[in-house]
């Protein structure tokens, strides 16, 4: 099942993506959040469709696409954790999973303008397989445990402004990747009974250009590793946001540059959609 959320940014309705068209779920949910996956419902909106009770929203294709989830709790990263990635970051392949953190206000839907920004001089692209957490996950006894804790898998770009992260934070990361708009998502939330996670391609391109083309299948720590490794170290949520890690490609490696104003940043995965994302000078936009 695809389920998204449209309309203007604050006040998206949520709704389910059929084959024959995009369907409102608002009688069964107000929003796609954690309280949504934690009671069901997922369900829920699977038996309203099959009883012909939800009705079409006609405007779709006109209408902006938001994040597929209302704002997480939490949105947690994972670093280098493609063998590949870390080569070109300087850095052998980590023995444990690298956490970072991200702030929950950084999430954008898939298509709205990336604002470069004040200050910053390297912003780079990652395309990641985001996981959403669909019920608690604290203490887990063991990866095959964390997977039914997962709700459904988004596209995500974990945007990174690398002069912050690498020159300013002091081995910490996480200013250099809490900016506005650093984390583009969607444009669905897809269950999981629709996602093999380990065999999905991922790929990113700038201006046309390709710049990142793997797949999940070479990731070092696996989704349910990930998400039982968090759980030991944290209580994740329903509607929190595990970013996966991303492939080797990006600007940091040194063979592309760096984003600019015009630039025109897309991502996508099998299965989970596709991005869009014009890059803004942020005196432009201010």
């Amino acid at each position: 099942m695809r389920l998204a959320r449209l309309g203007p940014a604050g006040e998206e309705t949520p709704v389910v993506v059929t084959a024959d068209g995009v369907r409102s779920i608002a009688a069964v949910s107000a929003d796609i959040d954690g309280p949504f996956l934690a009671s069901g419902g997922v369900h829920r909106v699977a038996e309203a469709l099959a009883a012909g009770d939800l009705p079409l929203v006609p405007d779709a294709d006109g209408m902006r696409v938001g994040a597929p989830i209302a704002r997480p709790g939490a949105i947690v990263g994972i670093g280098m954790n493609y063998a590949a990635h870390a080569a070109e970051s300087g850095s052998a392949p980590p023995e444990v999973p690298v956490m970072f953190l991200k702030a929950p206000n950084t999430v954008t839907g898939p298509a709205d303008p990336l604002v470069l920004p004040r200050g910053g001089r390297k912003t780079d692209y990652e395309v990641e397989l985001g996981v959403v957490i669909g019920r608690t996950a604290s203490y887990l006894d063991s990866p095959a445990a964390a997977l039914a804790c997962i709700g459904g898998y988004v596209l995500a770009d974990d945007l990174s402004e690398r002069a912050f992260q690498l020159e300013l934070s002091a081995g910490q990361w996480s200013k250099g990747k809490c900016a506005p708009g650093f984390t583009p998502l969607g444009p669905w939330l897809v269950t999981p009974d629709e996602v093999d996670a380990q065999h999905l391609g991922l790929r990113s391109f700038v201006n046309g250009e390709p710049r990142q083309d793997s797949s999940t299948a070479d990731q070092l720590f696996d989704v349910a590793q990930l998400v039982h490794h968090l759980s030991q170290f944290m209580t994740l949520d329903p509607g929190d946001l595990v970013l996966t890690g991303t492939p080797e490609g990006v600007a940091l490696s040194g063979r592309f540059p760096y984003l600019e104003p015009g630039d025109v940043v897309e991502v996508e995965i099998d299965g989970l959609g596709r991005q869009r994302q014009e890059c803004l000078a942020w005196e432009a936009a201010s």
